[in-house]
């Protein structure tokens, strides 16, 4: 008799009489669990191994999110846009947002397209798992994945929107692109860094938590309100409503925030030298720190709970 029949025959024996664990037999065969959690740099490895398949996955998706409405890919652009001529009429125009900040359509703009990266990216990491259980019972595969494939989903179309914002920015302004710009790259990376973080958080929250899904737009709605996106936030909360200087502070160490203002920092601030909208150094190393702790907490907690995504 082999030895995987050997074991096999010991194991019912044993599971008959009760003799020797299940857990025991496997380990004296050296026998593993089918789907067994590997170690986090051997988890890290097998991700990597995949990166084609997570390419691949994500410009499918996006490919064809679009194919059935008449417009198609355009809606990648529209739909920020049309967010941001509505924000802008009833907060710029009616609430008179736009006072005390020059060039308010751009400062509305950034504001919009770096803050829907975030939270589309959100949103859809929330679902990443509950919306491929089917694919995960039938494949083996890193489920991180999943994740990571509807982050880099939503940097695709970001960088569609990036291009028009930089056309709508040089139009507003009246300048053109400056060497500040080459910092760009640089806040997009760090900015992907927390959104894979935080789709991974969210990924698993929303694998157990059903309820996750109703409550998040409440969660990125309240999310946009304080990230100043529409509002400078020196001025609405110092100035205006005479805050201490400290809830100004908290408010741009909001991650959302503080790519928001780094990125005006870059597009609008350098063109003008009274724009009056300089965030702080903070926001700076904020933007560092969400990003390398957002990153590597969000990989950990993920992986974790690996062997229980697609069970029950």
């Amino acid at each position: 008799m082999s030895q995987p029949e050997s074991a096999v025959a010991d194991a019912q024996a044993g599971g008959r009489s009760g003799q020797e664990p299940l857990a025991k037999l496997a380990k004296r065969y050296g026998l593993r669990r089918a789907i067994a959690r590997p170690r986090f740099p051997v988890y890290l490895r097998q991700l990597w191994a995949r990166r084609h398949f997570i390419m691949t996955y994500a410009t499918s998706r996006n490919v064809s999110k679009y194919n059935r409405s008449a417009l198609g890919q355009l809606w990648q652009v529209l739909t920020p846009l049309l967010n941001a001529a509505i924000y802008y009429l009833m907060f710029g125009l009616i609430l008179g947002g736009h006072k005390n900040i020059p060039h308010y359509p751009a400062f509305l703009l950034t504001g919009m397209f770096i803050f829907t990266y975030t939270q589309r990216t959100v949103t859809a990491g929330a679902k990443s798992i509950s919306s491929n259980l089917s694919l995960i019972r039938a494949l083996h595969f890193p489920r991180a994945s999943l994740p990571l494939a509807y982050t880099i989903q939503e940097l695709q179309q970001l960088a569609i929107s990036m291009g028009v914002l930089f056309v709508l920015v040089v139009a507003n302004t009246g300048e053109w692109p400056n060497w500040f710009w080459f910092m760009i790259p640089v806040v997009l990376l760090l900015q992907t860094m927390f959104n894979i973080g935080a789709g991974l958080v969210v990924a698993r929250l929303g694998a157990t938590m059903r309820d996750l899904n109703q409550l998040l737009p409440f969660i990125t709605r309240t999310w946009l309100y304080a990230s100043g996106v529409f509002f400078s936030i020196q001025d609405k909360v110092v100035d205006s409503a005479a805050l201490p200087q400290w809830v100004a502070n908290v408010m741009y160490l909001n991650p959302a925030a503080s790519y928001i203002e780094w990125m005006r920092e870059i597009l609008i601030s350098t063109h003008n030298k009274q724009f009056g909208h300089h965030p702080p150094p903070m926001v700076w190393m904020s933007c560092v720190f969400w990003a390398v702790f957002a990153l590597g907490f969000g990989f950990w907690y993920f992986w974790r709970s690996e062997e229980r995504y697609g069970r029950g």
